[in-house]
């Protein structure tokens, strides 16, 4: 489904890692196992996504692993729960051991066939996006890394897309996002790129930019952004 009007074909595409081609749920026992309620994987990270925000908003900056060890001590305290240090520590970085969402080389492999790179764009440290790739054998099918950490501002700041597109050689509209997160294709869209929402997990929110295309699979969204 297209957005207001329809946007001109991507020269390169990136894609969100965190929750979009490396999916959180299987961090669900782990939060589970520490008191907290099944949809306490969503509120952890929704919290380090706020506190994140929050310090881009006034220009500081903390590696994401960082803000979400101290999100996970709010949210565990905020509903009278504790976990031991090394509890604490072992959820986070779980993140490192997340397997791709179904479809995601399928994805890659259609826009490389339709001529058209894909680099990654994450909030997490490129060491720990390379080996998310690298241990999923991605890796070959992704030309750039770029992390916040080259900026010292998390995304949804438009200083993290515009770099992006910079790495990538392009303008900022030549360059497409793929993204599960509504508030990482209302920063990209504002930032002047292509955006494509990942409706797999929650609808868009009315109040936010319109994305350019939406849809169900990362496979749907590369084959109506390489027909584009």
């Amino acid at each position: 489904m297209f957005g207001l009007g329809k946007p001109k074909r991507p020269k390169v595409v990136a894609f969100d890692i965190i929750g979009t081609v490396f999916p959180l749920n299987p961090l669900r026992a782990h939060v589970a196992a520490m008191g907290m309620p099944p949809a306490g994987l969503e509120g952890w990270f929704a919290a380090g996504c706020r506190d994140a925000f929050a310090m881009a908003a006034v220009g500081d900056y903390e590696p994401f692993t960082t803000v979400l060890e101290g999100a996970l001590d709010q949210v565990l305290a905020e509903q009278g729960l504790e976990a031991p240090a090394h509890e604490r520590k072992a959820l986070v970085k779980q993140l490192e051991r997340l397997a791709p969402r179904d479809g995601a080389r399928e994805a890659f492999a259609i826009l490389a066939e339709s001529g058209i790179p894909v680099m990654a764009l994450s909030n997490g440290a490129k060491s720990w996006t390379r080996k998310l790739l690298s241990d999923s054998e991605l890796d070959a099918m992704v030309v750039d890394i770029v992390s916040v950490d080259e900026v010292k501002l998390a995304k949804p700041r438009g200083e993290v897309y515009r770099h992006a597109a910079d790495k990538a050689g392009v303008e900022p509209g030549e360059l497409a996002l793929v993204a599960v997160h509504p508030w990482d294709i209302h920063g990209a869209a504002a930032a002047g790129l292509i955006t494509a929402y990942l409706t797999a997990e929650r609808p868009y929110s009315s109040a936010m930019r319109a994305p350019d295309l939406e849809g169900k699979t990362l496979p749907d969204l590369a084959r109506s952004l390489a027909a584009l």
